[in-house]
C-alpha cells in the first residue's frame, strides 16, 4: 500500500486548459443569455385610456359583425343548398303523385266498398285480408300526395326564408362596413397620436443635445485648454435612433390586415419557438390597434424570439408572468403593451419598459421592427 501511495503523481496546474474551460463557460452563458438586461416591465395589467377603450370596443364591434354576417352567409348557402335539391326531387315526386290520384281513382271506380267486399268474399279471415291489401294502396297513394304538398310548401317557405336571410345579410354588411369605418379611425388617431410623440421627443433630444455641445463649448473655453487632447464628446448617454417608420395601413379592413402582416411576421420568426405564429400577432396588433412589429421584435430583444424564457411562453421580459401558450401569450403581451406603452416604441415606452438599459433597448428593437 505504501509503495502504491508513493508512486501517486501530483496533479499538475494546467493554466492554458483552465483558460480555455472559462472562456467556454463565458460564450456559453453569453449565447444563452438575451440581448439586454431583464426588462423591468411596469403597468403589466394597465387600464385601457379613453382612445385604447374605443380601439379595442371596435375591434369588438367589428369582429361581431363579421362573424354574424358568416353565419348569415353560411345559412343562405344552406338555404340555396335545400332549395336546389327540393327543386329537383319535385319533378318526380310530381309524377309519383300524379300515378297516385290514377291509382286513387281507379279503386274508387272498381267499387271497393265494405259492402262489396263483404259480399264477395267467402269468410272473414278474406275479408281482413282484402281489407288490408286495399288500405296499403290507399294510404300509400294518398302519402305520396302529400308528400308532394309538403314539399311545396316547403318549397315556399324556404325561398321566404333566403329572402329575409339576404336582407339581414345586407343589414349585417352595412354594419360590419360601419364598424369597420369606425375602427379604422380610432386606429389612425392612435397611429397619428404616437407620430406627433415621436417627434416631439426627437426635438427634445436635438435640442437636449444642442445645449449639451454649447455647455461643453463653453467648459473647453472657461478651461483655456492649449493641449492637443480632443474635447471630450457631449455626456448624454447613448445616441437614440430615429423614430419607426410609420408604415402599418389602417386603411384595410383586418383580413387584408391579417394577410399582409402574417407572411411578413413569419419570415421573420422563422426557425425561432415563435415561428408560425406570425397570424396570432397580426390579429392581436389588430384588436389592439398596435404596430404589428413591435411584440415579435421585443420577443428578439428580450429573448431570442423565445429562446430563452425566464418563465413559460414568456419570451418578451413581461414580469414574472408565465401562459399556457403562444397563442394566449402574444394576445395578452399585444395587450399589455397597448394599454401600458402605447401604439408603438417611443423613448418613454423604452425607459418604462426597460429602466435601466433603455437606450440599448430602444435601439435594439427599433432596429428589429425595421427588419419586418
Amino acid at each position: 500500500m505504501a509503495t502504491l501511495l508513493n508512486k501517486r503523481t501530483t496533479p499538475t496546474f494546467d493554466a492554458r486548459k483552465a483558460f480555455a474551460c472559462i472562456v467556454a463557460c463565458v460564450l456559453a452563458f453569453s449565447l444563452a443569455a438575451p440581448l439586454t438586461a431583464k426588462a423591468e416591465t411596469t403597468e403589466i395589467d394597465a387600464e385601457p385610456d379613453e382612445l385604447q377603450q374605443k380601439v379595442e370596443q371596435t375591434a369588438l364591434d367589428y369582429n361581431e359583425a363579421v362573424a354574424n354576417l358568416e353565419s348569415v352567409e353560411r345559412q343562405i348557402e344552406d338555404t340555396r343548398a335545400r332549395i336546389d335539391e327540393l327543386a329537383a326531387s319535385l319533378p318526380g315526386q310530381q309524377e309519383k303523385s300524379g300515378d297516385a290520384m290514377k291509382a286513387l281513382y281507379n279503386l274508387q271506380n272498381e267499387g271497393y266498398s265494405l259492402i262489396d267486399m263483404l259480399l264477395n268474399v267467402g269468410t272473414l279471415e278474406d275479408f281482413l285480408t282484402t281489407y288490408e291489401y286495399i288500405d296499403r294502396i290507399y294510404t300509400k297513394n294518398v302519402n305520396e300526395i302529400n308528400q308532394l304538398a309538403n314539399m311545396q310548401n316547403e318549397l315556399e317557405e324556404t325561398e321566404k326564408a333566403l329572402e329575409e336571410k339576404r336582407q339581414d345579410a345586407e343589414t349585417e354588411k352595412i354594419r360590419a362596413e360601419d364598424a369597420l369605418k369606425v375602427a379604422q379611425e380610432a386606429r389612425e388617431e392612435a397611429q397619428k397620436k404616437a407620430a406627433e410623440a415621436a417627434a416631439a421627443e426627437q426635438k427634445a433630444a436635438e435640442e437636449a443635445a444642442k445645449a449639451a455641445e454649447i455647455e461643453q463649448e463653453k467648459a473647453d473655453e472657461a478651461a483655456n485648454s492649449a493641449s492637443e487632447q480632443q474635447p471630450e464628446s457631449p455626456s448624454g448617454g447613448s445616441e437614440v435612433a430615429e423614430p419607426p417608420s410609420n408604415d402599418v395601413d389602417w386603411s384595410t379592413d383586418k383580413q387584408a390586415f391579417v394577410s399582409e402582416w402574417t407572411p411578413r411576421i413569419d419570415a421573420y420568426l422563422a426557425g425561432s419557438p415563435l415561428a408560425g405564429q406570425g397570424k396570432t400577432f397580426a390579429e392581436a396588433a389588430w384588436n389592439y390597434g398596435v404596430d404589428p412589429r413591435w411584440s415579435p421584435a421585443i420577443s428578439l430583444t428580450e429573448s431570442s424570439k423565445g429562446a430563452h424564457c425566464a418563465y413559460p411562453y414568456n419570451a418578451w421580459g413581461w414580469g414574472s408572468v408565465s401562459w399556457s401558450s403562444w397563442e394566449e401569450a402574444i394576445d395578452a403581451h399585444v395587450r399589455g403593451l397597448a394599454r401600458g406603452y402605447g401604439y408603438t416604441i417611443s423613448v418613454e415606452s423604452a425607459k418604462k419598459y426597460c429602466p435601466p438599459n433603455w437606450e440599448h433597448w430602444y435601439n435594439t428593437t427599433l432596429a428589429q421592427m425595421e427588419m419586418i
